[in-house]
């Protein structure tokens, strides 16, 4: 009995699926093509192939990664519906967490015509950090100042001195004159470049030097953040936990994309890949921006050495738990301890509180 073919064109049309499509899932072997002309390469499809075009084409509509799709193709139809269904709920929970995003990015953009101007605030601060329980020796700098908030994660054979040279290349910005918001950014440039060169001679030594930078600096009205690598910066308000920093790493773009899911990318062998780091030929561009602040904002920098084994729905209870900062910092690397300690972790604990009279 001979198999009902249909041309690509006609399979496109039944399966909703645009021939394109259907070129790029060929390539991808998620949907091959039941027979191939060898003289004109023209695909033909049977019709029994409709099921799983329809299939991909649903799941495509969802939103999901087209590795996700293969999985769900690969299994019976139980299985499949269970991963749909997980798939889907994930989903939901990353919507409210950009929902909760949005309503705090329209709240932080309109927050000037609301604010007190005449109430002055200033940071309280604590900063911790622990080599660990694998690690031989700790690669991670911290500082906290009465305006200067860094962290920054060292790697490679001099990563402890990259770090240090980070750090110490943004303390100036500790002293003197609180600097305007207008000019502060140009000026955590300069110091980000200087910080730069600080590591490339540490290199030129002959040593393997790199490091993270995450710092963020109060001008007496907002924070000015900037940020190179994957250290992160979170901030809780209101009882609400937000992550203010984007990872520069290889994971994170794969996630970016839909290829990886965060719960795929903790156990990803390249989770360790940065996309811009200080210590390259190249010096890397910082995230840089200004950050509205408000009376009772609590803010963690940390390295990954944290956020890689502790949840975030952990870090918001830990940071919502005391109202000491240096209790908390304390608090948050026992927890990265007791998840194993894989790494060295640092963290950077602020509050902003209505100054002394």
């Amino acid at each position: 009995m001979l198999m009902e073919l249909l041309t690509i064109g006609a399979f496109a049309k039944a399966s909703r699926l645009s021939p394109k499509a259907l070129r790029l899932y060929d390539e991808l072997d998620l949907l091959r093509p039941a027979r191939v002309d060898p003289s004109s390469g023209y695909r033909y499809y049977a019709v029994r192939q409709l099921e799983r075009a329809r299939l991909v084409a649903w799941l495509r509509r969802l939103g999901m990664p087209l590795a996700g799709i293969r999985a769900v193709c690969a299994l019976d139809r139980a299985d499949a519906a269970r991963e749909v269904r997980a798939y889907w709920a994930r989903v939901e929970a990353e919507t409210a967490v950009r929902r909760d995003l949005a309503a705090f990015l329209v709240d932080q953009l309109t927050a000037d015509s609301r604010r007190d101007h005449t109430t002055m605030l200033e940071l309280r601060y604590a900063a911790r950090s622990d080599r660990g329980h694998v690690r031989t020796a700790n690669q991670d700098t911290v500082y906290a100042g009465r305006r200067l908030l860094a962290v920054a994660d060292g790697f490679g054979t001099a990563g402890a001195p990259a770090s240090s040279a980070a750090v110490e290349a943004l303390k100036f910005l500790d002293e003197g004159e609180e600097l305007a918001a207008g000019g502060v950014l140009n000026v955590l440039e300069d110091a980000v470049r200087g910080a730069s060169e600080a590591v490339l001679d540490l290199a030129a030594d002959g040593e393997e030097a790199g490091t993270t930078l995450t710092a963020l600096l109060w001008t007496g009205s907002k924070l000015a953040l900037v940020h190179i690598g994957d250290s992160r910066v979170y901030l809780l308000r209101d009882g609400e936990l937000f992550r203010i920093t984007h990872d520069h790493s290889v994971v994170q773009s794969l996630i970016d994309e839909g290829r990886l899911t965060p719960e795929e990318a903790v156990s990803h062998p390249q989770r360790a890949l940065l996309l811009k780091a200080l210590g390259t030929d190249t010096p890397p561009v910082p995230d840089l921006r200004l950050h509205e602040a408000r009376a009772g904002d609590r803010y963690l920098l940390c390295s990954d050495g944290l956020s890689t084994v502790v949840p975030d729905v952990r870090i918001r209870a830990l940071l919502a738990a005391s109202p000491a900062p240096d209790t908390t910092a304390h608090a948050l690397i026992e927890a990265a301890n007791a998840a194993g300690g894989p790494d060295n972790v640092s963290c950077v604990v602020a509050d902003l509180v209505e100054a002394a009279a």
